[in-house]
């Protein structure tokens, strides 16, 4: 029996998400061994790291409505163990396609995550809890992020770049059994839980319930519905913009440390770690700064869309300003503030989802809005290598990423209203 089993269900998701970005962040960070390897230039690697978000947008929204059929637990797990086997084969690969290939694959596994994620923590949490509980997870992603650089870079410098995407592949697998040991779609079904927090669970539940207007209206809502709501429109593209930065400095921030600063790999993989530690606490923040205004003005939708418009528009200005800077050092603490203010949104989506969705279709919209956001995956990397292939400098790809990122923060300020229906209420802008 676990005294507080959400919260550990919660820690479970937030080292998933941790896993999540060092198998991501691997290819990124081994890129110069790779390409010398197996000779490919800048254009390549940008198809290849875009073809990661061919299989991963598509199986964000399946992914999603798989979530809402056959639950959290079994599609995570599963999706997990997959994503964890392909990242492993990626040691495999011998030139420009059978990357290519695997990284699809990859991308396919990770889909459903996010989804999962917020359908579990739906189950597990009221909704005054669920952008604490989202934040607190979603930490996972910038700590792994941060981690991964000496991890990776000590793996791929002591036994080879190969060798490094075998050895991390295992510790997924060494997740998923802990997850379908501990985790549960029903936590009240669970035997697991303790009775002390059983009953506080039911309470909550209940509150839940009696809050909610004209339920078995909303539960009939199909996604058509909310698929037709500008609330759920624009925080789709709100993180569209989000991911547009995230994946840029995902993908290219290392090789620009290696190019335009002349790092070495070590070098790169430790100063890497700064803008992901600053995001980790960004992230953490965000969702309870947006629960305390929450608190404070009674309207929900409100608190979100504050968070999101200052720290979208500070994250853009400094992304923008980075590629142009003199010096590694500059060019690193810009790179940090904006990835740190870019992660205190990044509960605030899945929070609004929350927020304005019912639960039956949480997986769905989720998925959605993933879908959309993994989109700037597919375009943000290509476009980034084909800057860089045809002038040999980064500047222009960080003001691109600056500029895409603003649209975000303008479109959330002046289009995002409150939702039609009987959510509208409680959601109130």
């Amino acid at each position: 029996m676990f005294k507080n089993l959400r919260w550990i269900i919660v820690l479970l998701l937030f080292m998933v998400y941790m896993i999540n970005y060092l198998d991501r962040v691997a290819l990124s960070l081994t890129l110069p061994l790779i390409e010398k390897d197996l000779m490919l230039n800048a254009e390549e690697f940008g198809l290849i790291f875009s073809s990661f978000f061919f299989g991963y947008a598509i199986f964000n929204f399946v992914g999603g409505l798989a979530t809402d059929k056959y639950g959290p637990t079994l599609v995570l797990g599963v999706a997990v163990g997959l994503w964890s086997l392909f990242c492993g084969f990626t040691a495999l690969a011998t030139g420009f396609w059978s990357m290519l290939i695997l990284r699809v694959l990859f991308g396919m596994a990770e889909g459903p995550i996010c989804a999962s994620a917020n359908k579990a923590i739906n189950g597990w949490f009221p909704k005054k809890q669920a952008a604490t509980a989202m934040g607190f997870l979603s930490a996972g992603s910038p700590l792994g992020g941060a981690v991964a650089g000496p991890i990776i870079g000590y793996l791929a410098l002591a036994f080879g770049w190969r060798p490094a995407f075998m050895i991390i592949c295992s510790i997924g697998l060494v997740w998923m059994v802990f997850w379908f040991f501990l985790s549960a779609d029903n936590p009240l079904k669970s035997r697991r839980v303790s009775e002390a927090e059983r009953a506080l669970i039911l309470q909550m539940k209940e509150e839940q319930a009696a809050s909610e207007e004209s339920e078995a209206t909303q539960s009939s809502y199909g996604l058509g519905h909310y698929l037709r709501q500008p609330v759920i429109l624009v925080t789709a593209f709100a993180f569209f913009c989000y991911n547009y930065i995230l994946f840029f400095f995902l993908s290219w921030f290392p090789a620009y440390l290696v190019q335009a600063h002349n790092l070495d790999i070590k070098s790169m993989s430790y100063t890497t770690m700064i803008p992901w530690i600053v995001g980790f606490v960004g992230l953490a923040l965000g969702g309870w700064i947006s629960d305390k205004i929450f608190n404070i003005t009674g309207r929900l939708l409100l608190s979100r869309k504050i968070v999101l418009v200052v720290s979208l528009l500070a994250a853009a200005i400094c992304v923008a300003l980075a590629g142009s800077v003199k010096g590694v050092y500059p060019a690193v603490i810009l790179m940090s503030v904006s990835i740190f203010f870019l992660y205190i949104t990044g509960a605030i989506y899945w929070a609004i989802v929350q927020d304005v969705v019912h639960k039956s279709r949480v997986g769905g919209i989720s998925g959605f809005i993933h879908l959309v956001g993994s989109l700037s995956g597919i375009i943000g990397p290509y476009v980034t290598g084909v800057i860089v292939q045809q002038t040999g400098k980064f500047d222009s790809a960080f003001v691109l990423a600056g500029g895409v990122a603003a649209l975000g923060a303008m479109l959330v300020l002046f289009v995002i209203r409150s939702p039609k229906g009987p959510a509208a209420k409680a959601v109130s802008v």
